[in-house]
């Protein structure tokens, strides 16, 4: 089959009546960020369906502002954490933490498609993205750059940036669970059991203190500064300028907040490191590793030349990508979730800030280096950077969008099954 239908039926297949599943089995609810990536992929066929995606997600908005992470729509006994660990009594039910707020960069994509067109599905939903910017600002950028609570929060659950903060969460008082996530795919691609009782530690407090957003930060086991939150925040804000703008609003708060996060990089830049890094803000330590969020500087356009040696370096040192650790470090496992793969939507998000910067040479690249794993691995969740072996769950949402939206783009004639 053409990776291009394949791609759309993927979409289609994962499509559960305005909100789309990452995959079946492995993730059966509907994911913040994903569901962003959906709608840029639903857009090359069709734009009203990617409005839909957006509605979907922000109508379980919290009222302080936060867009959720999951969003429990049908029960579904095949998942841990459910709605019952999570207890948020938010109706649907939600869990208790947020996701990177890639929501506004992805809505200005689908509105360039078809501006005039898209106008009244945006102003819909601007001022919901503007109230769920404004909770970023108010609540998770306190110490300047943007923090995280908890590791999912980050959307790179697993990366080895948040190695340090785990250390001070206690995860042996959480009782006995059944994990659902290694019955689906590879134990040795997913978190460990050590690793898996922190995070259910860090939902457990959260659940203590009725999700009580500023109790967390300032009481809670885990808080980092999160360089990849940081950077796809502060892009969409300038993105989130730009729509509101088109719609005749004042932007003058959301402005103050982009001027005012990017005043904080240099809290998240380690100098011995030479290169960004996440940090522990509870003490202050840097993780002194490269991981991808570093990387996700150039979407914000706040690359350096010292970052620019670290990224030719890890990226030259694979083949298919650039990949989410650094492959020369002893934490880098190419196979196991964010602590070395090559994620084909984050390798899309890079390529945004390298076609931005005028870096056509480089988006080529990295366009053709992950097309050809797609090709090569099939509609994965992510890949092996050295040899695209497929990884983690098939028959992906975003994998499948970012063949549509950029990866696929210079590939049309690689054929085969996906």
């Amino acid at each position: 089959m053409d990776l291009n239908e394949r791609a759309r039926q993927i979409l289609r297949q994962n499509d559960k009546g305005g909100y789309t599943l990452p995959t079946h089995g492995l993730y059966p609810y509907q994911w913040n960020w994903d569901s962003a990536f959906a709608a840029w992929g639903f857009a090359t066929f069709d734009i009203p369906r990617a409005w839909d995606e957006f509605d979907t997600l922000l109508a379980s908005q919290w009222e302080t502002g936060m867009v959720p992470h999951i969003i429990f729509h049908e029960p579904d006994p095949s998942y841990f954490p459910g709605p019952d660990v999570w207890s948020t009594g938010q109706s649907p039910a939600t869990s208790g933490i947020s996701q990177p707020p890639v929501a506004a960069t992805m809505a200005r994509l689908v509105w360039e498609l078809d501006k005039e067109a898209g106008r009244e599905r945006l102003a819909a939903i601007y001022p919901k993205l503007v109230a769920w910017h404004r909770w970023w600002h108010e609540v998770r950028c306190v110490y300047g750059p943007a923090a995280i609570i908890h590791p999912w929060e980050s959307g790179r659950d697993n990366c080895p940036d948040w190695d340090i903060g785990m250390q001070g969460v206690d995860g042996s008082k959480v009782g006995s669970y059944t994990r659902r996530d290694t019955g689906h795919v590879d134990p040795a691609m997913r978190p460990r059991k050590e690793q898996y009782d922190r995070y259910i530690a860090m939902v457990q407090f959260g659940v203590s203190v009725g999700w009580d957003q500023k109790r967390i930060v300032s009481e809670g086991p885990f808080l980092m500064a999160d360089p990849g939150i940081t950077f796809i925040l502060l892009r969409a804000h300038e993105d989130l300028i730009v729509l509101g703008r088109a719609l005749g609003e004042d932007t003058g708060e959301i402005v103050a907040w982009a001027e005012t996060l990017r005043a904080a990089l240099p809290e998240i830049w380690n100098p011995a490191l030479g290169a960004y890094d996440a940090r522990n803000l509870r003490d202050g330590a840097f993780a002194g590793v490269l991981g991808s969020g570093a990387l996700l500087a150039y979407l914000a356009d706040a690359g350096t030349p010292a970052l620019d040696a670290h990224l030719m370096r890890v990226w030259d040192a694979v083949t298919y990508g650039i990949p989410s650790a650094d492959p020369q470090a002893d934490i880098f496992d190419a196979r196991r979730y964010w602590r070395g793969p090559s994620w084909p939507f984050l390798n899309a998000l890079i390529a945004v800030g390298f076609r931005d910067m005028g870096r056509h040479d480089l988006d080529a690249r990295l366009r053709r280096e992950t097309a050809e794993a797609i090709a090569k691995g099939g509609f994965a969740e992510y890949f092996d950077p050295h040899d695209a072996t497929p990884c983690g769950g098939s028959d992906f949402t975003w994998t499948a969008a970012i063949w549509l939206t950029w990866a696929g783009r210079d590939a049309r004639e690689v054929r085969g099954a996906a």
